[in-house]
């Protein structure tokens, strides 16, 4: 009888503990959980976000892109004013790339384009923004017949070859041959005419 006491005792703790934890999970910060009767619970005002004044007594909060350039970040927005956002080229293939692509165009030759992808998935990490890679990336998927994959690995590809216009031209070639394989003969034409005004 003792133990059953103690039981519902202990139970009737944890309820009520249970209760006000769950209670002061469900106010906001600095708000209380009751709000009087016939009053409404004030909203929050959104902030202003279209250039409208605040008031006065608010201070400003500037956004990362909307704070004003101190004195370096003016002199280097200047420095900067004739370059593109975008490269000129692609990265140069550090030394180690290079090694893997080359081990990469073996494996391909010996038909192995399991272990050219393997070689060329770490060319990429080493190397993430050389086109070169990426196109010898799609041309083991088109050979392996993976064709969507290697569809996008050239389009990544050509998005990093910049104005290299030799690497652009043979990065559109390439589309055109994979989306000709795919039955996308106005995609390969497209593809063509894009290569053929460089």
């Amino acid at each position: 009888m003792m133990r059953v006491q103690m039981r519902a005792q202990v139970l009737r703790r944890a309820v009520v503990c249970a209760v006000l934890l769950l209670a002061g999970c469900a106010s906001g910060p600095g708000d209380g959980i009751y709000v009087p009767a016939g009053e409404r619970p004030q909203v929050p005002k959104p902030p202003l976000t279209d250039g409208a004044a605040k008031p006065a007594d608010e201070p400003q909060v500037w956004r990362k892109s909307e704070q004003p350039l101190g004195q370096k970040s003016q002199q280097k927005a200047q420095q900067q004013t004739g370059v593109p956002e975008y490269r000129e080229s692609g990265d140069q293939m550090p030394a180690a790339a290079a090694g893997l692509v080359k081990e990469a165009i073996t494996l391909m030759a010996q038909g192995n384009g399991a272990a050219a992808i393997t070689r060329l998935e770490r060319a990429q990490r080493i190397a993430p923004r050389s086109a070169a890679v990426y196109f010898k990336l799609s041309e083991v998927y088109a050979m392996t017949g993976q064709l969507g994959s290697a569809e996008q690995f050239t389009l990544k590809g050509l998005s990093l070859a910049g104005r290299d216009e030799r690497l652009q031209r043979s990065g559109w070639l390439l589309l055109a041959d994979i989306r000709r394989a795919r039955g996308n003969v106005a995609g390969a034409q497209q593809a063509e005419s894009r290569a053929a005004r460089l």
